[in-house]
């Protein structure tokens, strides 16, 4: 299963302006003030904001939330938001940060992440203790790694959550928590692990918003990773057509991570990555029905939910319910047409429809995502694994006058996924059945030859015996038809 990636949460704008005393900085006269309270609005370094600005950061949020509501984020609609942020921006004689990143988080909806990179850079260049960007920045830079650099991501967002926002920045914290729960194999300066600083951090933003639906989210993959691994249960990838031997988890815990799951959908049904986590939590309670009904309601709430449709495909893989998965891969691939994954498991799903009706048009489209998935992945073992499946069982059996040459096209494939798979434990049942596979494609060609032989013996015989038939029989007919006419001579 995939949980959540970090760079999924979605990015909450900066809404509230402050209220206070602050410095000048206003363009046009008296600055604006609450109007319930009738305090000075600042922004986050105590400027007051001028009326103009105000106005034009109000237009800006209710824009956003409006586009947020219809879901009919584009193009045309980010740069008009981003604009309305920027106006307000501009009505500042100091630079009003929260307006230029709003713009940014505008560009961002619409996935213009160069865009959005943009003003978090400007917001934090003239403010580098703007942690808001900071998080934002530390993300990216995190994901244009190939998450590898999680050491320095982990930094510099504890920068801008603990030292910049003093813990106050509750989506920081939980991309903080995220990752700390990502990398799980280190302890802090005071003993703390990554599970429990992950802990410690989802909690954290609860207290500062007891409503915060990520911090929700990852309170309840902590309790379910957390019982995954009392369980010693691998997060590694295995042949999509291994078994698991792994134990079962504790339920109890995952018990309390779907409780969870639960208050956090009471307090908003709408938010499509708790969907996805309590998805999870069911396929480990072993509930596949009701975890189909999950991964689908978060891949319904958002339909480019990368792990939500990757999970509804997985598991509905896992009880034969091919067209499902194909529809949901194909969802995927047309997100990202270079996910290994998603050409695996379209390739599985379509050889699982393969009847009559299709057998030549299934046979060839598994074969051609198998070929990306090599393309794309060329050392993934389990490619080679299903592409000796699909030759085996169809392409050898297709009734051409190559089936020999399929068979050994099959077995050179086994040959060639036991040695990629090495000796890798979650490959350890395929690699068994490929090398019992590969005995029994020899074991056919081996008794074809033998029968061919056998029948051109046997024609051999046949022919003999036909010869002999009608030398016996020309022979009987000399003796008896040699009397000469009477009356001859």
């Amino acid at each position: 299963m995939k949980r959540l990636s970090i760079l999924l949460a979605t990015t909450a704008i900066a809404a509230a302006l402050g209220c206070g005393g602050g410095g000048g900085g206003t363009t046009g006269g008296k600055g604006a003030v609450d109007p319930k309270t009738g305090v000075a609005l600042t922004d986050s370094k105590g400027n007051a904001v001028s009326v103009a600005a105000a106005n034009r950061y109000k237009d800006g949020l209710e824009a956003f939330a409006k586009h947020d509501k219809a879901g009919d984020w584009n193009e045309a609609t980010c740069d008009e938001t981003a604009k309305v942020f920027l106006d307000a921006a501009d009505e500042q004689d100091k630079k009003f940060l929260e307006a230029v990143y709003n713009a940014g988080v505008s560009w961002q909806r619409c996935k213009n992440d160069a865009k959005a990179k943009e003003y978090f850079q400007q917001a934090l260049k003239a403010d580098p203790k703007f942690h808001r960007a900071r998080v934002q920045l530390a993300i990216y830079s995190f994901a244009e790694s190939g998450e590898k650099n999680i050491d320095q991501a982990i930094s510099e967002l504890t920068q801008a959550a603990i030292v910049d926002a003093q813990f106050k920045n509750v989506e920081g914290l939980v991309q903080l928590g995220m990752l700390h729960m990502k990398r799980n194999s280190q302890t802090d300066k005071d003993g703390r692990s990554d599970m429990q600083n992950a802990k410690r951090y989802a909690q954290s933003a609860l207290a500062v918003d007891d409503g915060y639906l990520p911090a929700f989210n990852l309170l309840a993959l902590l309790y379910m990773e957390a019982a995954k691994q009392k369980a010693g249960k691998s997060s590694k990838k295995g042949v999509a057509a291994a078994s698991s031997k792994e134990k079962k988890v504790d339920t109890q815990a995952l018990d309390l991570a779907a409780l969870v799951c639960s208050q956090a959908i009471r307090k908003n049904p709408n938010y499509a990555p708790i969907h996805n986590t309590a998805g999870m939590i069911s396929v480990e309670l072993g509930n596949l029905n009701g975890a189909v009904s999950s991964f689908n309601r978060a891949r319904t709430l958002d339909p480019t939910f990368y792990e939500a449709q990757m999970n509804y495909a997985a598991v509905n893989l896992q009880f034969r319910g091919f067209a499902q998965a194909e529809e949901a891969y194909r969802a995927v691939v047309k997100m990202r047409p270079n996910d290994f994954d998603a050409r695996l498991g379209l390739a599985l799903a379509i050889r699982g429809q393969i009847d009559d009706s299709n057998f030549d048009k299934n046979v060839a489209a598994s074969s051609a995502e198998l070929a990306e998935a090599k393309r794309i992945a060329p050392d993934r073992a389990e490619t080679y694994y299903n592409d000796a499946i699909l030759t085996q069982e169809y392409k050898a059996k297709s009734g051409g006058k190559d089936g020999e040459a399929q068979l050994m096209a099959a077995k050179g494939l086994f040959g060639e996924f036991i040695k990629k798979a090495g000796s890798a434990a979650e490959y350890a049942d395929a690699v068994k059945r490929s090398k019992e596979r590969m005995e029994e494609i020899q074991q056919i060609i081996d008794f074809n030859k033998q029968t061919e032989a056998e029948r051109k013996a046997a024609e051999q015989e046949a022919k003999q015996r036909a010869a002999e038939a009608e030398i016996n029989k020309t022979e009987e007919g000399g003796e008896g038809g040699s009397k000469p006419p009477e009356g001859g001579q």
